[in-house]
């Protein structure tokens, strides 16, 4: 099938259109609208008029959070986003100032802010990006509107086939189609249709559950540190974590996960029981007695699943994929939305440089995107296929050399704040994993830490008054 016109003439309007109507979606929308006039995005879901929960997204429900190298990224694409959303009633959350974690080797310290993070519902992260995109007069969004495949051929992609909720179906000609269409996406399905070879797929199911309660904050909590208790992948029983995330509404999100053989369950009177099961009892301790808002929510889909768009050769022009239609990843981690946005701006920097119908340009930002998605991946599914049950690639010799090291760095970074540092800049994507082996850092962690380990949680007194109820 033909270019579209525009591409044909170099002349007419410039059109994209992005698949998927969620954050990776509007992050996608925001990074090319400057450089086209006109983004269509293709949702199949009727979207919410403000922070509410949206059908296609169930795992809205659990803890979700922007890591600084995230809100750095879509800060870049949608200036004044960070306070848009502190407006809206997020917090930012110092790093680790503002935390109360147990890693695998123990407590860290509350060292003075290194990084941050963005947190609230998930519900209200989406919205408050959805309303600054969407409302753009450059931008048209087709609700309840399904997509049915690509147009085009193996060389080029020139549109999409939709079909709206009355069944009328149409072709949208698009310059540049964008996949973000999230972990249901049919991508390697649409472009086989078109003759482009089927890419490469890794998996690492760990059967990770989730199960999350909102519950109401105690009062004068506004400032609670997220207090986070991590599983060890070392020890042969199943993972356990737990997780409190103070959002907006004077509300604590609370999130427990276990892998297979250790998964917790929909029953509000075992809630709190597995919250004490883990390595500290902390979390369970600290919402004992709170009054539930919710009840249980558990997902299942949970499966670390990554495609290799990136290696397919010849790549079509004028198609790109982002976000969870490229790889997912254990939730627990929190990096999926971070790398969805620091795709978003590999493909805003490179239409930049090389305009929306480039030669080139789709391979170009293929190969990019997938850069902070292989650092997501690694330390993703290097923990998860340690579990018992756990399937998938088994670790190399290599992989468990650099485990062994990431263990020895985490005990440094329970009382060594150089390392913490580290270990800070690359968990929340602000540094590439070579971060951890510069020579200053690989011979602090030899060294090992220089403060004792902490035996307790580093909550301060009054942060544990707050919690304490009759």
């Amino acid at each position: 099938m033909s270019e579209p016109e525009s591409a044909r003439r170099g002349t007419g309007p410039r059109r994209a259109v992005v698949i998927g109507g969620g954050m990776a979606g509007m992050l996608a929308t925001a990074a090319l609208v400057e450089y086209v006039d006109l983004v269509t995005v293709v949702e199949r879901d009727v979207l919410p008029t403000g922070p509410e929960p949206r059908k296609g997204l169930p795992q809205a429900r659990h803890v979700h959070v922007v890591w600084s190298g995230g809100a750095r990224a879509m800060e870049n694409l949608l200036p004044g986003l960070i306070d848009r959303w502190l407006k809206a009633g997020a917090r930012r959350i110092p790093l680790p100032t503002g935390l109360v974690s147990m890693q695998s080797q123990g407590w860290l310290r509350r060292w003075p802010e290194m990084q941050f993070m963005i947190a609230c519902s998930r519900d209200l992260l989406d919205w408050v990006v959805r309303d600054q995109v969407a409302s753009r007069a450059d931008v048209t969004v087709l609700e309840g509107t399904e997509l049915l495949g690509l147009e085009g051929d193996s060389s080029r992609v020139t549109g999409v086939r939709v079909r709206s909720l009355k069944g009328e179906e149409r072709v949208l000609e698009a310059d540049l189609v964008v996949d973000a269409s999230g972990r249901g996406s049919r991508a390697p399905l649409w472009l086989r249709a078109l003759g482009v070879p089927t890419p490469r797929e890794e998996k690492v199911d760990s059967g990770l559950v989730y199960a999350s309660r909102l519950f109401e904050a105690p009062a004068g909590s506004d400032d609670y540190p997220l207090v986070n208790v991590q599983s060890d992948a070392r020890e042969p029983v199943p993972g356990r974590t737990t997780t409190i995330v103070p959002i907006e509404g004077g509300r604590w999100l609370v999130t427990l996960s276990g892998t297979r053989g250790g998964e917790p369950s929909g029953d509000p009177e075992e809630f709190e029981t597995f919250a004490r099961s883990v390595r500290h009892p902390v979390v369970g301790e600290l919402i004992a007695g709170m009054k539930a808002l919710s009840d249980v929510a558990v997902t299942r889909s949970t499966v670390n699943r990554r495609i290799f768009f990136e290696e397919v050769r010849p790549w079509p022009e004028g198609f790109v994929a982002l976000g969870d239609a490229v790889a997912t990843y254990n939730p627990v981690y929190g990096h999926g939305l971070t790398v969805a946005a620091q795709g978003a701006v590999a493909l805003r920097d490179h239409v930049a440089a090389h305009g929306i119908a480039g030669p080139g340009l789709a391979r170009r930002v293929q190969r990019a995107a997938a850069r902070p998605v292989t650092v997501a991946w690694e330390l993703a599914t290097g923990q998860d296929i340690l579990y018992p049950g756990a399937k998938g690639k088994q670790p190399g010799l290599a992989a468990k050399v650099l485990r062994h090291y990431v263990d020895r760095l985490l005990l440094t970074a329970t009382g060594r704040p150089l390392v913490t540092k580290a270990f800070f800049d690359v968990i929340t994507l602000s540094a590439p994993l070579t971060a951890l082996v510069r020579p200053e850092i690989v011979l602090a962690v030899l060294r090992g830490p220089v403060l004792p380990e902490l035996t307790s949680p580093p909550l301060t007194e009054r942060e544990l008054s707050l919690a304490r109820r009759p």
